[in-house]
């Protein structure tokens, strides 16, 4: 185990030594303000290669998806970021919405896959793709075998009452990946039908947790027994040595687009544009795996690593990016949530 974490790290390195060496001679100077929506090391790592090879400073502001668009609206009069990186589609659509990026089109936005560029058609040229990832459970394998439980392999069998007490998800009005489970379930059952079973679905739920990745990580440790989570998180967790396994449910689902944006009325234009056509090449979209982060990447160059779900053996809806992602859509849904599924007891 402690090899292979070395080799990994040798890996990254030589991957980050490599951008140094390619873009010393490009080197200039500058700086750009980037809210960055994924986790932690990723974001670390584009701060780190970025400035070393272009010699533009990055500021780094972690926040989830759903925060950063209220810092976004807050800041409308008085922009102080530049770019928004990652973080579910939804709240990208919608800050495009409201007028709060920029209209850009990128020259690379025909090496990417079409879901990527569907995401800037729709958004108005204002965000694109740069990640996919499907919605779908995660389970701990020794709970599930400890408890004598089935491993759960569709939306349906969520409802069975030997899972009351043992599912974790997210709550939708902080996490965009409840959100998209609820915009999938909405889509795959028709609205009426799709609240129903999320009544159902309630009285199994043992806690809805803030953060979209809080489900996995508690099923990781022991915690509880099932998420529905995007499955492109548990082999993090997996790596770290914790039992768990994942499945996409058999009747269908939904995928996040983690999506880029540059804000309208960025300080820092010239630098904010740099950093988004490099955050595009397959190079730079690389840095998603090495940070042990499992989503599709948007560039049809990308070496793909082994370990990202296979989309091609996933059932996937025809899901409405441009619908479920605009602001009236989503407040309607979440609001008809908490007062038709989140009110009642469990």
């Amino acid at each position: 185990m402690k090899l292979r974490r070395n080799r990994r790290t040798a890996l990254r390195l030589a991957v980050l030594l490599s951008f140094v060496a390619t873009g010393a001679a490009q080197a200039q100077e500058g700086q750009v303000n980037v809210i960055c929506s994924v986790q932690a090391e990723w974001c670390n790592m584009i701060q780190t290669v970025f400035t070393k090879s272009t010699g533009i400073k990055v500021n780094i502001v972690q926040k989830g998806s759903g925060e950063a668009l209220a810092q976004l609206i807050a800041e409308r009069a008085n922009p102080k970021t530049d770019v928004w990186f990652g973080g579910t589609g939804d709240p990208h659509l919608q800050a495009a919405e409201q007028g709060l990026t920029l209209e850009y089109k990128s020259a690379t936005l025909p090496q990417l896959y079409p879901w990527a560029q569907q995401q800037a058609q729709q958004s108005g040229w204002r965000t694109v793709g740069v990640y996919s990832g499907p919605l779908g459970f995660g389970y701990n394998t020794e709970l599930i075998a400890k408890k004598k439980l089935p491993v759960p392999r569709s939306w349906a069998d969520l409802l069975k009452p030997e899972y009351k007490g043992e599912i974790q998800v997210a709550n939708p009005a902080s996490s965009g990946t409840a959100y998209t489970m609820i915009a999938t379930l909405v889509q795959l059952m028709g609205e009426d039908k799709a609240f129903d079973y999320l009544k159902g679905l309630h009285k199994n739920i043992g806690q809805y947790t803030r953060s979209g990745t809080g489900p996995i990580k508690a099923v990781a440790r022991g915690e509880t027994t099932v998420s529905i989570s995007f499955v492109h998180d548990a082999p993090a967790e997996k790596l770290q040595g914790f039992p768990v396994d994942t499945v996409t449910p058999a009747e269908g689902t939904g995928a996040e687009i983690g999506s880029m944006s540059i804000i309208k009325g960025s300080r820092n234009l010239a630098a904010a544009k740099k950093f988004y056509e490099w955050a595009l090449t397959p190079q730079a979209q690389q840095f998603g795996a090495a940070a042990k982060q499992f989503q599709l990447p948007s560039n049809k160059a990308t070496p793909v690593d082994p370990r990202v779900p296979d989309f091609k053996k996933i059932k996937l809806i025809d899901y409405d990016y441009q619908k479920y992602g605009a602001s009236a859509e989503r407040r309607r849904l979440i609001a008809r949530w908490e007062k038709d599924v989140n009110s009642l007891p469990r």
